[in-house]
């Protein structure tokens, strides 16, 4: 396939899931057409927006609940896909099979066949994919391997990392797919590790090791407190394949939200990057630590530069195999078990209902200090899985 120039002006784009998170990303286009980058052409999704629906400001537009019709008609050159994690293979070679180059919201693909799937499929086609894991557009990376690079710093000797956000029980009840690891015969793998907090995993990974490689030896805990299939509190550790270790705790059962953090060991010094702030913090033995933020550049504007510029990509299908794989390693590990009732307080607030852990937050402060699991911590609900090897 020989894949259609861009038009000089503004791109055409068709947005594909239009509710959920489909609104911040409308929100994020406005400014992009209101600068002539793009021009949305269409919105799909099975469900049609309401009668005074603004679309967050982009004012009527086409919309299509069949994808096939929406590509025929709007001639989009891009197609920016945010839809539940099961679909994006099937909608992804849609959007490929049409000719039009695909922004795919994170993850990538449900299993890891998959990812190789699509990896395929956006070779065959000759047109660019870009997968949404925003925090891998931030020049705070570069700066943390510029600082690790440094004598002062040292070598990197593992990564923790701390999410402790909020999340009712409307979250899980907000789509079919939510809080499920299959759904009629399909894995959809909505965990914490691999959905809300995937940014986390794929972040220390693109540090690590540039996140194209798969680690050596996973380690999953989970564990849920909501009544959901899969796990809304949740430790994993690995190791590159360079060896370094890389240890994620988080929850959706804290008693309010919190940035998420990865805390870097170094051989002299810590390092802390709140990679939803792209805020880098160094703290040498000493000295008052020293906080810089970095720009972020959005992966629209990323691909269109690629497309217009051959600028190698941030997030190509590729740079997310390492994170595929602990997702490969989420799905085939045994179930997510309770956490007993015992060690949870529950109430209703606001027509819904809450949930936190006892002791969750420190819980995962000292998970990400002490590079260790919730069972080696010996949290009383906590049981270990099996280590998962992951495949060559």
């Amino acid at each position: 396939m020989n894949p259609r120039p861009l038009p000089e002006g503004p791109v055409p784009l068709l947005l594909v899931g239009l509710h959920g998170h489909g609104r911040s990303h409308l929100r994020a286009l406005l400014p992009m057409a209101e600068r002539g980058l793009v021009r949305l052409v269409g919105v799909c999704d099975p469900r049609p927006p309401g009668p005074d629906d603004d679309l967050e400001g982009h004012g009527p537009l086409p919309y299509f609940d069949d994808l096939d019709r929406a590509l025929q008609r709007t001639g989009a050159h891009i197609t920016l896909l945010v839809t539940p994690i099961h679909t994006h293979l099937p909608l992804a070679r849609t959007v490929l099979e049409h000719g039009s180059h695909l922004l795919l919201e994170k993850p990538t693909t449900a299993t890891l066949a998959e990812l190789d799937e699509l990896t395929n499929a956006v070779r065959d086609s000759g047109l660019a994919c870009q997968v949404g894991f925003q925090s891998l557009g931030s020049s705070a990376i570069e700066h943390i391997r510029k600082l690790l690079a440094h004598k002062t710093i040292g070598a990197l000797r593992g990564i923790g990392g701390t999410g402790t956000w909020k999340r009712t029980l409307a979250y899980y009840e907000r789509a079919p797919w939510a809080g499920r690891r299959r759904l009629a015969g399909r894995d959809v793998v909505d965990g914490a590790l691999t959905n809300p907090f995937a940014h986390m995993v794929a972040t220390a990974l693109a540090i690590a090791d540039g996140g194209r490689h798969a680690p050596h030896r996973i380690e999953p805990e989970l564990f849920h407190a909501h009544p959901i299939e899969a796990d809304d509190t949740s430790c994993l550790r690995l190791h590159t394949h360079q060896g370094v270790p890389v240890c994620s705790a988080v929850t959706l059962c804290a008693p309010r939200s919190l940035p998420p953090t990865l805390h870097l060991h170094c051989e002299h010094a810590r390092i802390t990057f709140d990679y939803t702030l792209d805020r880098v913090t160094v703290h040498r033995p000493g000295q008052a630590p020293h906080t810089t933020t970095h720009q972020r550049t959005h992966l629209l504007d990323d691909l269109i530069a690629h497309l217009r510029h051959g600028r190698p990509l941030l997030v190509p299908p590729a740079a997310t195999l390492g994170f595929t794989h602990v997702l490969e390693a989420v799905r085939t590990a045994p179930d997510p078990k309770p956490i007993p009732a015992e060690h949870q307080d529950v109430w209703r607030e606001a027509g819904t209902t809450h949930r936190t852990v006892h002791g969750i937050v420190p819980l995962i402060r000292r998970s990400a200090e002490q590079m260790a699991t919730f069972t080696e911590l010996g949290a009383p609900w906590a049981t270990p899985t099996r280590p998962l090897e992951a495949r060559p």
